[in-house]
């Protein structure tokens, strides 16, 4: 598929770049941590999960991982520190002076000045789950709409993680911009507090693919500017060498109801924005991609992290509007406060089907958010390419499955 492997590589370098060496104070990777080659007691932060915990009269050893390399990094600190929630699992940031160790087993170890725990870990076993015994599976089982609660079980270990593969949507729509089986990027990134830093993630993956893909793809890529969508090349410059802006739902809809254009859906607080809402706003914010924000709560799902903004109440949610297509990533900050997510799935009488999902909330659980762009909307967006089927080798949509 066109540009997938640039994608990949493009996505690779977004989330899982190194760390900056060595500056005090730095957040590091136990992978970076480990590879320092001048540890002289600069001042780091690591974050990860305990996998071992051991205390002695005056002091305490832990092993932190955060999934970057096999092997953890040891952290010293005071018997003092020692605490019930410092167990195996528990998810911590540690604050302290990366030194050389005076063990043979590793070369570098973190003395730590500061332990916050940011997620306990509960380690009594869950109960068993019965499972009626029906179909191939024995239980009911659906094509999958999205990855997303799979990539937050191995963000949990990995801390950033992705995906890109097929998803689908059972839309009852022949429109130029669905499809009922389409393929999607997925990311969720552990220890991320702030839409701000997941903006920072999706801006910075759309340039860097985009830019790796007209590197790497020069004649495909003119081709379709010169013979489908002539001016796309300046348009799509554009869009690389401006930043992002970024509007909040609220500051939507007034735009939207002070526009002299008639839509088709009135637009007003409390519903949907439409595909004619987002080009609508594109063009507004000058033809630049522009980031909304803070969407009402009952317009999005569970898992999203409540903003707890009375009254108007609106959940930590980000979409991604690109110029000639519309919305292109949806993304949100996940709900990681154990019972907040609990009187969500209560609410919407999902508590047994979602149990497994609350129980990552007592495992170590941190912040955390992820996104997801569908490949053929951001072929659509940098080709200039107008109707979605013809970016994808076997479309599949309503009454339409031939291959």
């Amino acid at each position: 598929m066109f540009g997938a492997r640039c994608l990949l590589r493009a996505l690779r370098s977004c989330s899982s770049a190194p760390c900056p060496r060595h500056k005090p104070s730095a957040k590091l990777s136990v992978r970076d941590a480990l590879g320092a080659q001048n540890a002289s007691g600069e001042r780091v932060k690591v974050q990860g999960w305990i996998r071992s915990v051991r205390s002695q009269k005056e002091v305490l050893f832990l092993h932190v991982n955060d999934g970057s390399s096999l092997e953890s990094l040891q952290v010293v600190a005071d018997s003092s520190f020692d605490s019930r929630e410092l167990a195996f699992g528990s998810s911590v940031e540690v604050q302290g002076q990366l030194v050389k160790s005076l063990s043979k087993r590793q070369n570098v170890e973190l003395k730590a000045e500061k332990i916050e725990v940011v997620g306990n870990c509960d380690a009594k076993p869950s109960s068993k789950i019965k499972v009626p015994e029906e179909n191939f599976f024995n239980v009911p089982v659906f094509l999958t709409v999205s990855g997303q609660l799979h990539l937050e079980v191995m963000s949990g270990a990995f801390t950033q993680v992705f995906t890109f593969g097929p998803t689908f949507r059972a839309e009852n729509s022949q429109s130029r911009r669905h499809l009922a089986e389409f393929y999607m990027v997925e990311a969720e990134i552990s220890f991320l507090e702030s839409l701000q830093d997941l903006m920072q993630v999706m801006e910075g993956l759309f340039k860097t693919t985009t830019m790796t893909v007209l590197s790497n793809c020069p004649e495909d890529v003119e081709l379709c500017h010169k013979f489908i969508a002539p001016g796309q090349k300046d348009r799509l410059e554009h869009m690389l060498k401006n930043n992002f802006l970024i509007i909040s739902y609220t500051e939507a809809v007034e735009i939207l109801k002070q526009a002299s254009q008639n839509f088709t859906f009135t637009p007003e607080w409390g519903a949907d924005l439409h595909t004619e809402h987002e080009k609508y706003l594109v063009k507004h914010c000058g033809d630049i991609p522009v980031f909304v924000i803070n969407y009402p709560l009952a317009l999005k799902p569970f898992y999203m992290r409540d903003n707890e903004d009375s009254p108007q109440h609106t959940v930590a949610a980000v979409d991604l509007l690109v110029p000639g297509v519309g919305e292109l990533f949806g993304g949100s900050l996940r709900e990681e406060r154990y019972h907040f997510l609990e009187q969500r799935l209560a609410r919407s009488g999902l508590t047994e089907a979602y149990q497994w999902y609350l129980d990552l909330r007592r495992f170590g659980s941190v912040p955390h958010g992820g996104f997801g762009m569908g490949f053929e909307r951001y072929l659509q967006c940098i080709l200039g390419i107008d109707n979605i089927k013809d970016v994808i080798p076997f479309p599949r949509f309503t009454h339409s499955c031939l291959l």
